[in-house]
């Protein structure tokens, strides 16, 4: 499923599951308040009886849609790209009541996409997350606002990529969650030239890059690397780059992010 699909048969289901429930609510009052004064006979019970079997039908559908999307992360985690796709696909193809379960489909997709690095289509996926109401949903919209910035960033566009992960800034985060916006952040920095922000806390900065996987950890430090040697911190520059060149390829590493190649030029 192309994100463009996904997103509109997102929005479509969306609506059409506000008209359902206004329907149902409609019909619940209607049975209590209306027919039995318009229709001889009618016993109000067999209405809502009536409109509370729907709700019910509807509601199994999209826990049913949820237990479909729930192996996704894993399965994606995992590399199992083509099971996760499959699942995504049935759970976005399937009607529900649920804004919520279509909303982690979506958001799964994204998932899908940024780990297969398309780029352009987990990018058109998270802005359309991140335009619904996520305020019960705190955690979403911080993992989607990371991947954006993460996508961002893989296309060149570090200013739209600053922007995107601007909300978080002094937020109280998950360790995961504030590992992810420290690597990004110095990625977003670097490329911008902002040395004086990337240094500015620069011990704590590297306890945080040790925690991160290994690669991730080699672009942290590579780029706290490059600004120390920009502000004169050779000692810092010299320690930064050697571990760099333990946890990773420089070869690949510089191929990844061009800005850091000034570091090992002499």
């Amino acid at each position: 499923m192309t994100a463009q699909a996904a997103i509109h048969r997102y929005q479509r289901d969306v609506a059409l599951g506000r008209v359902l429930r206004a329907l149902l609510l409609a019909g619940a009052g209607a049975s209590v308040l209306v027919l039995p004064f318009v229709m001889k006979g009618f016993d109000s019970m067999v209405g809502l009886s009536v409109v509370f079997g729907l709700w019910l039908f509807f509601s199994f559908t999209s826990a049913k849609n949820s237990r479909i999307l729930a192996p996704s992360p894993q399965l994606i985690a995992t590399g199992q790209f083509e099971e996760a796709e499959q699942r995504i696909d049935q759970a976005m193809r399937a009607f529900s009541i649920s804004r919520t379960a279509k909303l982690m489909g979506l958001h799964h997709l994204a998932v899908l996409r940024h780990k297969q690095r398309r780029w352009h289509d987990s990018i058109s996926l998270c802005r359309a997350v991140l335009a619904q109401r996520l305020s019960a949903l705190p955690g979403l919209e911080r993992s989607t606002r990371l991947m954006l910035a993460d996508s961002l960033l893989e296309v060149g566009d570090s200013r739209a990529a600053a922007l995107a992960i601007t909300p978080l800034r002094g937020q109280q985060l998950p360790l995961v969650d504030m590992l992810t916006l420290v690597q990004v952040e110095l990625d977003v920095l670097s490329r911008l030239g902002a040395w004086d922000a990337v240094v500015a806390g620069l011990p704590g900065k590297v306890q945080l890059a040790e925690l991160m996987p290994p690669q991730a950890s080699a672009r942290a430090q590579a780029a706290l690397a490059l600004a120390a040697r920009k502000r004169g911190m050779n000692d810092w520059a010299v320690w930064l780059r050697k571990r760099v060149e333990v946890l990773a390829d420089v070869g690949k590493l510089t191929e990844q992010r061009p800005v850091l190649i000034e570091l090992w030029q002499a």
